[in-house]
């Protein structure tokens, strides 16, 4: 079958400009990203939010404006002997532990595809100590909880997750249960 361009021509929907607009948006964009996209952060441009998963300070957000484009991250403050909420994001995450010790809880997720996605957790937790300095990842999909367990002083993490997931369609992001002392921010 030959491809007859004055039918493919008579078929086109005169008012659809898709392809067009993609391009002037990629060209917005980058000029965007060459001009106005802040390349460094100064602290006081760094938002603190009181939120469900305990106080964060925002370092990069993708609505903070930066050049940034896949990751978003943030220092989490854990009040002495309290726990963050429990969460489970469909992205891993990494963290660094800036001051403090404590430990992760990581329900483990086990799921099955045969007909349908079947998602499962672990009913008891795997502990995993940390202290300052130290690096803790948490694999896509575990639900998990942040625990200070210093009486007296607070601990302060950095956490890493990207957002490369998230725009293709897969924003599966849980707040299970409130930190602690936090339980009044409704999700």
């Amino acid at each position: 079958m030959a491809f007859d361009d004055e039918k493919a021509k008579a078929r086109s929907d005169k008012d659809c400009s898709f392809y067009l607009e993609g391009l002037k948006e990629s060209a917005a964009f980058r000029d965007a990203y060459k001009t106005s996209a802040k390349k460094t952060v100064r602290s006081h441009e760094m938002p603190m939010e009181r939120s469900p998963d305990g106080l964060i300070k925002h370092i990069i957000h993708e609505k903070m404006g930066t050049a940034e484009m896949c990751i978003d991250a943030y220092m989490q403050f854990i009040d002495p002997g309290k726990a963050t909420g429990k969460t489970r994001h469909l992205t891993e995450e990494i963290a660094y532990v800036v001051e403090g010790h404590g430990y992760d809880l990581h329900w483990d997720v086990e799921f099955d595809c045969k007909d349908e996605f079947i998602w499962d957790w672990a009913n008891e937790p795997k502990k995993f100590e940390w202290k300052e300095g130290d690096f803790i990842y948490v694999p896509p999909y575990v639900t998990h909880q942040r625990c200070n367990n210093d009486a007296q002083k607070e601990a302060r993490v950095i956490v890493i997750n990207s957002r490369i997931i998230k725009k293709m369609g897969f924003d599966w992001f849980e707040q299970l249960e409130n930190a602690q002392g936090f339980e009044d921010v409704k999700v």
